[in-house]
């Protein structure tokens, strides 16, 4: 049905994207005949142009996992109090763009900064291709801004790195032998009331293998979080398999870098108005728009230029 539905959206779009260029083709014969306006004809080859370019974005998300939901993994990097708030303002910023789409959100995992802000979370979008749409945004973002924390209204720069993982679902099949496992159970940090506080209902565990941890502390018994702690590691491992296989190709992993100076795959220059991205050279004077979740441009602009790469 998932399938079925995907492949009536294509149809959908090409119906609706002829239907547009034949009105089009219409409305200029009426301009020629003076029944019509060139200001009407140049809107409605504007909205031809946006339709089409939409559905040329979309088609390069072609890979199986890219209509998976997603897993947005933030740390906040090199710059103290100043990158958790960093690190807390990007979360906020991934959580309206869900919002904005019409897909669900929720933290699975967070762990909150010293003073404000957090370390580091583990958001979860579940939407149709969200994991495609966001793939670009793994890296590190740099923020420069007069900061709130400092008594002199100092310009500070910090640090935060975003990873994004495939959410797998049961059309993927990752086998992990139970022995390979080690789980530990620890009391939840933050909001969530009495209940979730004061039982040991958080999970972690580690594959032994590969090394790779994974902790959930989203729902409020330990058995559901065992559950979604061992998807997001068999998220985490197929990813880790899908980037052997992607490693000849510049794979995503090779744009993960340190969280410090000239390693930032976007700029957000609050002072100067400014958002860019260092890849594409796609940039916007619209700061708070773009914190406020407006990054589809961003995303865009990352998966047209990553589609034109040889």
């Amino acid at each position: 049905m998932k399938e079925l539905k995907g492949n009536k959206k294509w149809v959908e779009n090409f119906n609706k994207i002829q239907s547009e260029i034949d009105d089009l083709e219409v409305l200029f014969e009426f301009q020629k005949e003076g029944e019509a306006t060139e200001t009407q004809v140049d809107e409605a080859y504007t909205n031809v142009v946006s339709l089409l370019e939409d559905v040329e974005f979309r088609s390069t998300l072609n890979q199986k996992e890219d209509e998976l939901n997603c897993l947005v993994e933030i740390n906040a990097g090199a710059g103290g109090t100043e990158a958790c708030d960093w690190a807390q303002m990007l979360m906020r910023m991934y959580q309206m763009w869900a919002q904005k789409n019409g897909f669900k959100h929720s933290i699975v995992f967070e762990q909150e900064g010293d003073v404000a802000g957090i370390k580091s979370v583990s958001l979860e979008i579940q939407g149709d291709y969200t994991f495609g749409m966001l793939k670009g945004e793994n890296g590190v973002h740099r923020l420069v801004r007069v900061s709130p924390y400092n008594a002199q209204g100092k310009r500070m720069t910090s640090f935060a790195s975003v990873f994004v993982h495939p959410l797998v679902d049961d059309s993927i099949e990752v086998e992990i032998n139970p022995a390979d496992l080690e789980w530990d159970t620890f009391r939840a940090s933050g909001a969530g009331g009495q209940h979730v506080n004061k039982t040991e209902s958080a999970v972690r565990v580690r594959h032994i293998p590969s090394g790779v941890v994974c902790e959930c502390q989203q729902e409020r018994s330990q058995h559901m979080n065992r559950e979604k702690a061992l998807q997001m590691l068999k998220s985490r491992l197929y990813e880790l398999e899908l980037q052997k296989q992607l490693e000849a190709k510049d794979a995503i992993e090779a744009e993960k870098m340190k969280n410090e100076w000239g390693s930032q795959i976007r700029s957000y220059v609050l002072d100067d108005r400014r958002v860019k991205d260092h890849r594409t050279g796609f940039q916007t004077g619209n700061t708070d728009a773009v914190l406020d979740g407006d990054i589809d441009g961003f995303l865009k602009a990352y998966l047209m230029h990553h589609e034109d790469k040889p």
